[in-house]
């Protein structure tokens, strides 16, 4: 994959059709690189949906990516909970793979009030059960756990990093808005070079040729993240993250969760287009 590829979360809201297929040719109609599907209230697509997405994909060009559902917690402190939430994991995976989507973005835990570390363990242990199903199914999907928004959320860049170190088959979902959110900070050149800086420390130049982002503005308070903003109602200081990523080589998908999607999601495309013709 050569450079970035811009987009949205979910079906742009200009598409006629309220279907994955329908997004997907919007999408490609409007200029855009890639889509990321969004499972996040179930998986409710069927294979044969699954494998008519995949042509529309191939067809069109849009690269995939996918959202598991939302009701996702390895931290939960009962063992049904557990359970269903990899249940979950497992069924986002799939239909991913039969949509033709490399990557499933999660929300992998709550804290709970537990420490930090041991959370991390606790996810780590149950993130691997699921992972090792995949691997019996020959599901090559990257599972990817998100950087979150709010503190009471698992999912700090160093844990994400972590996670991604200690297993095979996982690599960082980036979501910028939320780690600028969770911190107050990290929304300027040289706080989003530290971002990339660290990923190539951890995880080798691979993770950033193989990387999957998610900007918006974002509306934050003590606690993190409030809300999403479109881009120029927010203090997000996206051109300077553009630049960033087009210095460090970065490479993958851009997914764009403002609620003014394809809007900000082309806004991001062109902005970055003419940091690569000014050189």
């Amino acid at each position: 994959m050569a450079g970035l590829l811009f987009g949205t979360a979910g079906i742009p809201h200009s598409t006629k059709l309220r279907s994955t297929v329908s997004g997907i040719e919007r999408a490609a109609e409007l200029g855009l690189g890639c889509m990321e599907i969004e499972f996040v209230q179930g998986v409710k697509m069927s294979e044969t949906a699954a494998y008519q997405v995949a042509e529309t994909a191939t067809r069109t060009g849009i690269k995939l990516s996918a959202h598991a559902p939302y009701f996702i917690n390895f931290n939960a402190h009962e063992p049904e909970k557990i359970r269903a939430s990899q249940e979950r994991l497992l069924q986002a995976a799939r239909i991913a793979s039969l949509c033709g989507a490399k990557s499933v973005v999660f929300h992998a835990a709550f804290y709970l009030g537990d420490p930090p570390r041991e959370t991390y363990n606790t996810v780590k242990k149950h993130l691997t059960e699921a992972l090792n199903q995949l691997k019996s199914e020959n599901n090559k999907v990257w599972i990817r756990p998100e950087v979150m928004g709010k503190v009471s959320q698992f999912g700090t860049i160093e844990e994400i990093l972590d996670l991604c170190a200690d297993l095979e088959g996982v690599a960082p979902g980036i979501d910028f808005a939320h780690w600028h959110a969770r911190t107050g900070k990290f929304n300027s050149y040289p706080e989003f070079a530290s971002i990339l800086t660290k990923v190539k420390e951890r995880l080798g130049r691979a993770a950033l040729d193989n990387m999957h982002l998610h900007v918006s503005g974002i509306a934050y308070g003590k606690k993190g993240e409030i809300n999403h903003l479109n881009l120029k109602e927010s203090d997000l200081r996206y051109i300077e993250l553009l630049q960033a990523l087009r210095d460090y080589g970065a490479q993958g998908l851009v997914i764009c969760e403002s609620p003014s999607l394809e809007e900000d999601a082309l806004l991001l495309q062109e902005t970055s287009n003419s940091l690569l013709k000014a050189g």
